[in-house]
């Protein structure tokens, strides 16, 4: 499947397994700002060198401990990066394995830069959680059932204008939390294109 210009690529990240590489430690604990930040770095440089569009698969079923500063560093500053204009690739994110222990950390520190995203808990389907409208919520949900729709199949599948769908497909596109497909202009669902578990 393409996305704009380029095919996207998927990248999946076991967050314990990179935690022992980075920082050379022996156990699955998400804690501390630099472990967090070595977290970041490491991802950040294997985006960058997909050089294309890619959809990052973090992978939390492994992980015993995550703390708030290590998921600000590790989750929040990632997905900002990746938000703004003069972002280094163009990467989707997705959380994997995310469990009770992790969900309230990751929605603290997504609610603290107003941001979004998507996960699969453990045993569940995707959900998104983090700051997002009333509006958002319907549409990505329609999309998370429909797996890929355009604008008018989404408003007419949630009773709601064209024109206000429309506004929250670009706004969730631009928070990295749904992609946009150029050919035929459509929106898919990250569940729906994430390699497997």
């Amino acid at each position: 499947m393409s996305y704009g210009p380029e095919p996207l690529v998927p990248l999946r990240f076991d967050l314990s397994r990179l935690v022992r590489r980075s920082v050379a430690s022996l156990y699955s604990h998400l804690v501390t700002r630099p472990t967090g930040q070595a977290l970041r770095l490491g991802i950040e440089s294997q985006i960058g060198e997909t050089g294309a569009v890619c959809l990052s698969v973090l992978d939390f079923g492994q992980v015993a401990v995550l703390d708030y500063s290590c998921a600000d560093e590790a989750v929040a500053k990632l997905i900002l990066r990746y938000q703004r204009d003069d972002r280094p690739a163009d990467a989707y994110f997705l959380a994997r394995g995310v469990g009770e222990r992790h969900r309230e950390t990751i929605e603290a520190v997504l609610a603290r830069y107003g941001l979004a995203l998507v996960i699969e808990e453990n045993g569940g389907g995707a959900t998104l959680i983090g700051e997002v409208s009333a509006i958002e919520r319907a549409v990505w949900t329609a999309l998370e059932e429909l797996r890929q729709a355009d604008a008018a199949r989404i408003a007419e599948r949630i009773a709601a204008a064209e024109s206000d769908v429309a506004s929250a497909l670009d706004s969730l596109t631009r928070r990295r939390v749904l992609l946009r497909r150029e050919r035929p202009r459509a929106f898919v669902a990250l569940s729906g294109v994430a390699p497997a578990g």
